[in-house]
């Protein structure tokens, strides 16, 4: 399985990103999909996930909420992560992850996600 995360880049504080995370060869059926970040010198943080079993719930980490909306098609094989009034503290470089059996009580846990993509670079400038 692999994914492939893009779109990242350098914008303008207050200016948005749409990152895409595609799987090669399958659909994101009845799966979770998250992203994560990680910024120089810190640990990898939880961004969102949508879990598609529960019937597409999406999740986020409170610093992201009203700002960044994670979306998809789970008969197709991208999830995007559009990022609005995006904050320098926003950047990071950016992983999406997908596990096939991952439970609500883990959907934060970067550990619990059996598969990543290369992760894309997101620099917000002030």
């Amino acid at each position: 399985v692999q994914l492939q995360a893009s779109g990242g880049g350098l914008v303008q504080a207050g200016g948005s990103l749409r990152l895409s995370c595609v799987a090669s060869g399958r659909t994101f059926s009845r799966q979770t999909v998250a992203w994560f970040r990680q910024a120089p010198g810190k640990e990898r943080e939880f961004v969102a996930a949508i879990h598609w079993r529960s019937g597409g719930y999406t999740y986020y980490v409170d610093s992201v909420k009203g700002r960044f909306t994670i979306s998809g098609d789970n008969t197709k094989s991208t999830v995007y992560l559009l990022m609005s009034s995006l904050r320098p503290e926003d950047t990071a470089v950016y992983y999406c992850a997908n596990d096939p059996s991952i439970i609500l009580s883990e959907i934060r846990v970067s550990r619990s996600y059996a598969y990543w993509g290369q992760g894309t670079l997101v620099t917000v400038s002030s």
